[in-house]
């Protein structure tokens, strides 16, 4: 027992170490804002309410693509009482965001995550005879 002071020292220096980033950024009053975003210029609403967009934006689309692959249903009706195709690259990208970098990459590089969406949606829209081409490019079974 005569280690007690040893450990009661240790165990604080433990706590400031672990804790100094909190108490550093509480002094220094920084606040995590995230990217700027190039918000859409031609849509003013969007397809659910922003704070929800912010934090569930793959929870919903994952249930469109639910939705659409397993009910075969393509419309959408937004709690303001808008109808919506259900489709990342033609409704959300095409008509609103534009550019996947421009929106999209900016949030996921910050946050350091990656989307399994690009996968099988295109960045670029593709020509129309290209169609088969960029499906086979990212699931070659699916050009036969």
């Amino acid at each position: 027992m005569r280690d007690r002071g040893a450990i009661y020292c240790g165990l604080a220096l433990f706590l400031a170490l672990m804790t100094f980033p909190a108490w550093h950024n509480l002094s220094a009053h920084v606040t995590a804002k995230g990217p700027d975003v190039k918000l859409p210029a031609r849509e003013k609403q969007c397809v659910a309410p922003l704070e929800f967009m912010r934090t569930s934006h793959m929870k919903l689309l994952i249930d469109w693509r639910e939705t659409v692959v397993r009910a075969g249903r393509r419309d959408y009706t937004a709690p303001g009482g808008k109808h919506y195709n259900m489709n990342l690259t033609l409704t959300c990208l095409e008509q609103c965001h534009g550019a996947k970098a421009d929106f999209c990459d900016r949030c996921h590089t910050y946050a350091a995550v990656s989307s399994p969406c690009w996968n099988c949606h295109l960045d670029a829209k593709p020509l129309p005879g290209q169609v088969g081409q960029a499906l086979a490019s990212v699931n070659p079974r699916s050009a036969q």
